[in-house]
């Protein structure tokens, strides 16, 4: 394995490179308490009010390409022509 150069701008007094000790004293992230684990994963739980359901739906591949011509956010458009959609049933 060939050992790359250091860059200048990245190693510095507060993140010094890894000697072969520090790797040796490493500790496995499953081997941390789960409590240690949940705060370094950097999760925030569940949302206080979901506004969202995932799931999984299967379009005609024409229709997916023509939300997504027109480039990102394609799924809140498509999420809006649904919710346009169901606004024209109430009416009637």
């Amino acid at each position: 394995m060939s050992k790359k150069p250091l860059d200048a701008e990245r190693v510095d007094a507060e993140n010094p490179e890894w000697t072969e000790a520090d790797a040796k004293s490493a500790v496995r992230f499953d081997a941390l308490p789960a409590s240690l684990r949940h705060k370094l994963r950097g999760q925030r739980g569940p949302q206080k009010a979901p506004r969202k359901v995932q799931t999984a739906v299967r379009y005609d591949a024409d229709i997916i390409e023509a939300f997504k011509e027109g480039g990102p956010g394609w799924q809140t458009r498509m999420n809006d022509a649904l919710r346009e959609w169901l606004r024209g049933r109430e009416k009637v």
